[in-house]
C-alpha cells in the first residue's frame, strides 16, 4: 500500500505510517497512491481523482470534506473519511480568542506598544461577561465554544434546525440574530448554508453585533459583510476563513474593524497529534 501525505500533518506521522505501507510526500506519486491524506490545500476534484487510478481511500485531516468530490469518489468506489472529533477544541479556542482579542483591542494595543506608543487611555475594552453569544450550528465545535463561553458567564443561545434537544438554549434564527452581541458560525457548507450571511440576514442582527467565522468562508457574502462593517451595523468581525484562500482581492482586507487569521483554527500541535492518531487508526481499519 502506498500512502501519499499531500498536505501538512504532524511531523512524526510519516514515520508512524511506515509500518502500514510505503509513505511519500511527493505529490508526483499521486498516480501510484492507494491512500491520500489531505487537509485544506489539496482539492480532490474529479480531475485530481482521475490522476490516481489506484486510489482506494482519501482521508481529510479536519472537519469538512467540501474540498473532496465525494459523489465522484462513490462512483469510483473510493472511501472518504475525515477526523471531525479531533479539531473541535482547537477551533473553539480560536473562536473564543477572537472574541477576547476584539473586545480588548489586543492587536491595536500590541502594535502601539511595540512602536513606542502608550495608548492606555484610548483602550477602553468591553467584557464577555454577561454578553449574549449566539451560535449558528451546535455540532462538536459549537458545543465546545458553548462550554468555554459559559465559563465567562456568557448567555449562550443557539440555532440549529437539525437539533431538537440540547443543554444549550435553542431559539429561532430571527430571535438569535436580534438578541446576540456575538454571533459565531459553526455550520457546514451546504447548498442551504452557502452565502447565508448576507445583507438580509445581517439586517436582522443587533446593531453593532460582532461576527465570528471559523467555519467556512463561503458561508458569507463578503461584500455584504464589508458594507455592514463600514456602516456600523456590524461592530466587528473575526474571520479565519474566506471565500478564496488566500483572500486576495477580498473587500474585507480593506476594513479596519476586522481581526483576520490565515485559516489556523485547527493548526495546533495537539490537534495535529490527534489527527495523526485518528488517521493511523482509520488506515488500519481500512486494511482489515
Amino acid at each position: 500500500m502506498k500512502i501519499l501525505i499531500s498536505d501538512s500533518f504532524s511531523k512524526d506521522l510519516e514515520e508512524k505510517l511506515k509500518e502500514l505501507g510505503e509513505v511519500t510526500t511527493d505529490k508526483n506519486e499521486l498516480a501510484n497512491a492507494d491512500v491520500v491524506l489531505v487537509r485544506s490545500a489539496t482539492k480532490a476534484t474529479k480531475e485530481y481523482i482521475d490522476q490516481a487510478p489506484n486510489l482506494k481511500l482519501i482521508i481529510r485531516g479536519g472537519v469538512g470534506i467540501d474540498n473532496i468530490d465525494v459523489e465522484y469518489c462513490k462512483e469510483k468506489n473510493i472511501s472518504v473519511n475525515n477526523t471531525p472529533e479531533a479539531s473541535s477544541v482547537a477551533v473553539a479556542e480560536l473562536a473564543i480568542a477572537m472574541m477576547l482579542g476584539i473586545r480588548r483591542d489586543l492587536v491595536k494595543a500590541h502594535n502601539a506598544t511595540k512602536s513606542g506608543e502608550w495608548i492606555k487611555k484610548q483602550l477602553k475594552g468591553r467584557e464577555l461577561y454577561k454578553k449574549t453569544l449566539g451560535l449558528i450550528g451546535i455540532g462538536r465545535i459549537g458545543q465546545e465554544v458553548a462550554k468555554r463561553a459559559k465559563a465567562f458567564e456568557m448567555n449562550v443561545i443557539a440555532y440549529d434546525p437539525y437539533v431538537k434537544e440540547s443543554e444549550i438554549k435553542l431559539v429561532e434564527l430571527d430571535e438569535l440574530l436580534k438578541s446576540s452581541d456575538f454571533i459565531s458560525l459553526h455550520t457546514p457548507l451546504t447548498d442551504e448554508t452557502r452565502g447565508m450571511v448576507n445583507k438580509d440576514l445581517i439586517a436582522k442582527m443587533k446593531d453593532g453585533a460582532i461576527l465570528i467565522n471559523t467555519a467556512r468562508g463561503k458561508l458569507l457574502n463578503e461584500q455584504d459583510v464589508y458594507d455592514a462593517l463600514q456602516s456600523g451595523k456590524l461592530g466587528f468581525a473575526g474571520l479565519d476563513v474566506y471565500q478564496s484562500e488566500p483572500p486576495e482581492g477580498s473587500p474585507l482586507l480593506k476594513a479596519d474593524n476586522v481581526l483576520l487569521a490565515p485559516h489556523i483554527g485547527a493548526s495546533t500541535h495537539e490537534n495535529m497529534d490527534r489527527i495523526g492518531e485518528i488517521v493511523i487508526k482509520q488506515i488500519k481499519e481500512f486494511q482489515k
